[in-house]
């Protein structure tokens, strides 16, 4: 495959190496950690590239697990590397029968998934320590991907804060949640890229920026994992979906992605590389196959660029029944084959789908060479197990005194409140319909996703129950104005159109004082195979927008979704536009918050929101090509002749109540070398008459390089609070390593040249430019997105 075909030489080294447990590094990682180290800026500078881990490779495993590994049957290893669905996501520990109890007894089953609760997993725990051979403990693993009982805003609402540390507090009261129902791993965070919002699973990631996503990635490793994972209230966390699963062609979901290497480096991989190096302790790979190689089956990016390049050393779990459909894909001709094809990758765990259990004994008597990968899977698992102190303290995750006060507690409502505010998006505000904090009359509330709690839990709600959730109408209702009045119209369905339901609410909008009309999908219609063919406004909320507005252009429109929409209608129609996207328990009091004004909205767009479906997929971060988008469509250029050239609401997007302007970057240097730090500062002042927040943004453009670069690259942002009037001064520290292009191999390349930084409030709103020439080249090994920059605020 063509993303990974330099790594062949990688895989050759693998497999010599193999015949024993405790390998050494191999020469190519060694290469690696040296190289690693060749480019970093001095250690005095605030952006360093972080060299790859120099730790011990990951065979060297500890006594501990080096002795079970010596006596434990190929039987019992296999079963370390069974994963088995405890019951269902609606059914949770249904499946824990006494059959069940018995492969627990034998060492047939290494880890529970679809289980929770600290009572019935400390009972299961008990059987794995107590009554099997080895006492090897039991992994308990949850789906906790955006809340577990406390349900925050769904991943791209929270990316949308530009604020990683919203994001750390939502992973650190998940994990406080989780473990206290006896969970140890979630399957998150979800850090793939998605550029085309017709894929369903756009709703669970960062949205469209390889920079963006990677600092959200950290932020929620370290919210998950603390700073250590014995600690009993921390959960291993899962880097996921190894790789390119975002890429899916056409936004189908499960689809191949044929991408070209140089993308899949820059663009996909930066994210896990970031999550590797802030101590991410498992990945999973993904369902696709890149040009034709299935994830779960490709040894030169499992092992080669995971685990030798990148010095990964924790678990690698399968999804869902990826092992057996490894025979859909046509890489295997029966289970076996299949097994041994994804053992050989990298693959430790294999979750439900049986192969591991099953069919892996036999091919392991076939091939004794499997062996060595065997043994190497099952130390991974245990080395897993032992850094969460399930060997020495195996029931520490099932006081149920703890669970009881853990779940669902006023900090955490308040914190998943506080999160939700600063996850909406205001997309327009014109003649400053919002904030409603005078209403002009009794406020009517149209939409049957006004009432819908369901939908505020999203995708993959873990614990999360309807009845905890407080409804926008009920929030709205509970939050008004003392004196106001208001009043309700569902307005007809999601789906379908009803033509008396929608007549009704336009006969009331007619009649209110004011109109806030709630539109856009409900939460069946985004998520893991809920992929569309159009992201525009389903059928019945668009014929209820196209009427209301008609009658009540001043409207205020709270947009619900958990994807990018092409909304042009209610773009050209509505006075106001709020982007609300699914925001977890106190959706309701967050809504109310904002649209009466006791908080300003600040969130921004993480992915571009088009004018049409066929807009698709679109970034704002493309290359130019040689004939650059013109609007003059007298001009042949790249473009579509029935669209304007821009997207309806660009990437980092956003407005707020009150008013910034900018004064002109100040650059520290205008040459650097290559190893050399720089800085570059923007005053921003409040001129508006309330204290409000901005997201200050930096993008970079290589003016000229070896190959075609984005026309725009986001390289650092700020979220930053100014009192009204004042200024504040926001400062960037940088390298010359985060303009660097993939080289091959692992290596990256920084090329001398002029670097233009443009700083301004989005994508598409930019008040000032800067340059640096950098004097010189040199290689790095660190992906130049993964790279943070440091900002400062004066």
């Amino acid at each position: 495959m063509a993303v990974v075909q330099n790594f062949a030489r990688i895989i050759e080294h693998l497999r010599a190496e193999r015949g024993q447990r405790g390998r050494a590094a191999s020469a190519v990682a060694v290469a690696f950690a040296a190289a690693s180290c060749v480019a970093a800026p001095p250690a005095q500078t605030a952006a360093p590239a972080p060299p790859v881990s120099e730790a011990e490779p990951a065979s060297n495993f500890s006594p501990r697990v080096e002795s079970l590994l010596d006596e434990m049957t190929v039987d019992q290893k296999i079963g370390q590397l069974v994963q088995a669905a405890g019951g269902r996501s609606k059914s949770l520990n249904s499946r824990l029968t006494d059959a069940e109890l018995d492969r627990v007894r034998a060492g047939k089953v290494g880890s529970y998934l679809h289980v929770a609760g600290a009572e019935p997993l400390g009972a299961l725990q008990r059987v794995a320590v107590e009554e099997s051979e080895h006492g090897i403990p039991l992994l308990f693993a949850m789906d906790v991907v955006h809340g577990y009982r406390t349900i925050f805003p769904v991943p791209i609402a929270i990316a949308s804060s530009f604020d990683p540390s919203a994001w750390e507090e939502a992973a650190r009261i998940s994990a406080v949640e989780a473990t206290s129902a006896g969970l140890h791993w979630t399957f998150a965070p979800m850090i793939d890229i998605a550029r085309d919002p017709r894929w369903g699973r756009i709703v669970e990631g960062a949205g469209s920026d390889p920079y963006l996503s990677s600092q959200m990635a950290v932020a929620q490793v370290r919210g998950y994992q603390g700073t250590s994972l014995a600690e009993p209230d921390t959960i291993l966390a899962t880097a996921k979906h190894l790789g390119a699963y975002g890429a899916a062609l056409g936004g189908r979901d499960y689809g191949s992605a044929d991408i070209s290497e140089r993308t899949f480096h820059e663009v996909y991989l930066p994210p896990f590389y970031a999550a590797e190096k802030a101590g991410v302790g498992s990945y999973m790979t993904a369902f696709n196959d890149i040009g034709g190689e299935p994830v779960t089956g490709t040894e030169a990016l499992v092992d080669g660029i995971l685990r030798d390049q990148w010095g990964f050393d924790g678990l690698v779990v399968s999804d869902w029944n990826a092992i057996a459909e490894l025979l859909n894909h046509g890489v295997a001709s029966n289970r076996g084959e299949a097994g041994a094809l994804a053992l050989r990758a990298g693959v430790d765990m294999d979750m439900t789908s049986g192969v591991f259990g099953e069919d892996l004994a036999a091919m392991l008597e076939s091939d004794p060479a499997l062996k060595a990968d065997l043994d190497l899977a099952v130390g991974h698992i245990l080395s897993v197990k032992e850094r969460l102190g399930l060997f020495d303290n195996p029931l520490a995750y099932h006081d149920t005194a703890r669970e009881q006060a853990s779940l669902l507690t006023p900090e955490h409502r308040a914190a998943a409140r506080e999160i939700a505010v600063r996850s909406m998006v205001l997309l327009k505000n014109d003649n400053q319909t919002l904030p409603l904090n005078e209403p002009s009359g009794d406020i009517l509330v149209i939409g049957t996703l006004a009432e819908d709690r369901m939908t505020q839990l999203g995708s993959w709600r873990a614990r999360g129950e309807a009845d905890d959730v407080v409804s926008i109408l009920d929030g709205l209702t509970d939050g008004a104005p003392d004196g106001v009045n208001v009043r309700y119209e569902p307005g007809g369905g999601i789906q379908t159109v009803d033509e008396t339901a929608i007549a009704a609410a336009v006969e009331a909008a007619r009649a209110a004082g004011d109109v806030i009309l709630v539109i856009g999908e409900d939460f069946d219609l985004s998520g893991e195979a809920r992929s569309r063919s159009s992201v525009e406004l389903p059928a019945g909320q668009k014929a209820l927008a196209d009427a209301v507005l008609a009658a009540r252009p001043d409207a205020a429109v709270l947009l619900v979704t958990g994807r990018a929409m092409a909304i042009p209608d209610v773009a050209e129609k509505a006075d106001a536009v709020l982007v609300t996207w699914m925001l977890g328990v106190e959706a309701g009091p967050a809504v109310a918050d904002v649209v009466y004004g006791a908080r300003m909205p600040a969130g921004r767009l993480p992915v571009d929101f088009p004018r049409a479906t066929g807009q698709l997929p679109f970034t704002y971060s493309e290359p130019p090509s040689g004939r650059p988008a013109n609007p003059d469509l007298s001009v042949d250029s790249n473009r579509y002749m029935d669209l304007p050239i821009t997207p309806q609401f660009a990437f980092g997007h956003g407005l707020t109540y009150t008013t910034f302007t900018y004064g002109e970057p100040q650059l520290s240097k205008r040459a650097v070398g290559p190893m050399d730090a720089f800085y570059i500062s923007v005053d921003v002042t409040n001129n508006g008459e309330r204290d409000g927040e901005e997201v200050v943004q930096l993008y970079m453009r290589d003016t000229v390089s070896r190959t075609a670069r984005p026309k725009k690259e986001l390289r650092g942002f700020k979220r930053v609070s100014i009192p009204a009037g004042q200024s504040v001064t926001v400062t960037f520290s940088l390298s010359p390593a985060q303009s660097a292009t993939y080289d091959g191999d692992g290596g990256w390349l920084i090329e001398p040249g002029r670097l233009d930084f443009m700083i301004g409030s989005s994508s598409d709103d930019i008040a000032g430019e800067v340059s640096v020439e950098v004097t010189e080249g040199a290689q790095t090994r660190v992906p130049a997105a993964a790279i943070e920059t440091e900002v400062s605020v004066q």
